[in-house]
């Protein structure tokens, strides 16, 4: 079986039912990976395309929102986003400044101003739920992806949180 979408085509599923659309889209001067996945197409609701179509087509403010809802847990020095800061301070040292695109004198504004936007990947089949529906992946370095953080997104875009992941 398959589901038609005007944003992604036809989307066909495999042996085990599941849906799985991936492709390359520009932020900037980077290009992001993204991917639609759920494991039973039966799952997906027209409404959850059209939101991860969305969500896609809009990439610039769904990465201004998630950089948002990091800032904020800034000041909280439990949070995954202050350890995550910490360990880039260590990890880099002196070597910090070369690796961040802006030097305002905030190690953390800094450091989340200049991570990257690996990758989007959309869970189409938790539109709605309690479960993330998109999970944006970051990391300061692009060829250093054992450490990143990971914001999860309602399917409404809202921030519902933010992790470390090494």
């Amino acid at each position: 079986m398959a589901i038609e979408h005007d944003y992604f085509g036809l989307l066909s599923s495999g042996p085990d039912g599941s849906i799985f659309w991936s492709e390359t889209v520009d932020l900037g001067d980077q290009t992001v990976t993204v991917d639609l996945t759920a494991p039973d197409q039966d799952d997906i609701s027209p409404d959850a395309l059209d939101i991860a179509a969305a969500l896609i087509s809009g990439i610039e403010n769904v990465d201004a929102a998630a950089r948002r809802g990091m800032l904020a847990e800034v000041d909280d020095r439990t949070s995954e986003v202050t350890e995550y800061i910490l360990q880039q301070q260590e990890a880099y040292g002196e070597e910090l400044a070369d690796m961040l695109v802006d030097v305002s004198g905030d190690d953390s504004v800094d450091i989340i101003r200049s991570l990257r936007l690996m990758s989007m990947t959309i869970l189409a089949d938790e539109h709605g739920g309690s479960e993330p529906f998109a999970v944006l992946e970051y990391a300061l370095d692009a060829d250093e992806t054992d450490e990143v953080l990971l914001v999860n997104l309602a399917s409404d875009g809202s921030v519902q949180s933010v992790m470390s992941a090494d």
